[in-house]
């Protein structure tokens, strides 16, 4: 299996790969993680991780400026049905627009727009640190193994609302409903980082890597 996780100089790279790799080692799955921005490796790969961190629209920047990527990730998620991951802003941009710092465009793979998070007189913004994840027990195959309430580790200012409630597995209360997990055919993203959850964060890892979707 080679899980491609690429490099499009806006994600966490060096976690998220060693998270990848403590998780093929522990579970014994045979598995390549390949941290790439070559669209070819996208092209030919069995699971695609899409990272991000930073502005919306710079993370799309970024990811456009990879001649052949988002072709390459269409092609083979949209069209073949790879498992795919978007984490933190690689989740965004998932959406069909950005509105930070201005209306950006999307993948427009999960159709919804990130918008800002309005604190509650309590809380602050951006929502940075630990909280518990709200689901359905078997609301998703990411969250095989886990309880509600556990634990993730989330830092962000704006999330990713969906215009179809069914995309949204989980929920984090954060002043109110906050998307956490999001997911439709082989698609998924998590707004928190896995890589940094510790004990739930591998196991939503090993899932992703586990994952069937249904064709």
């Amino acid at each position: 299996m080679l899980v491609a996780i690429i490099d499009y100089g806006s994600g966490n790279l060096r976690s998220a790969a060693k998270a990848f790799e403590r998780v093929v080692a522990e579970t014994g799955m045979t598995a390549k993680i390949a941290v790439t921005a070559d669209p070819s490796v996208v092209a030919r790969a069995d699971r695609i991780v899409l990272p991000g961190v930073g502005a919306f629209a710079d993370c799309k920047a970024g990811l456009d400026a990879l001649p052949g990527m988002v072709a390459a990730m269409t092609d083979r998620v949209r069209g073949d049905g790879a498992p795919f991951l978007g984490i933190c802003v690689g989740m965004q941009l998932l959406a069909t627009i950005g509105r930070e710092h201005g209306d950006h465009p999307g993948l427009n793979w999960i159709q919804g727009e990130v918008v800002p998070i309005v604190p509650a007189p309590d809380r602050k913004v951006p929502h940075m640190g630990w909280n518990e994840l709200s689901f359905t027990p078997g609301a998703h195959p990411l969250l095989d193994g886990l309880s509600p309430g556990a634990h993730a580790y989330f830092v962000h200012s704006y999330y990713l609302r969906c215009d179809n409630p069914a995309d949204v597995v989980a929920e984090v209360d954060y002043g109110g409903p906050i998307t956490a997990i999001v997911a439709h055919g082989s698609i998924a993203g998590t707004q928190f980082h896995p890589e940094k959850s510790q004990e739930a964060g591998l196991r939503v890892i090993a899932n992703f890597l586990r994952w069937t979707p249904r064709s």
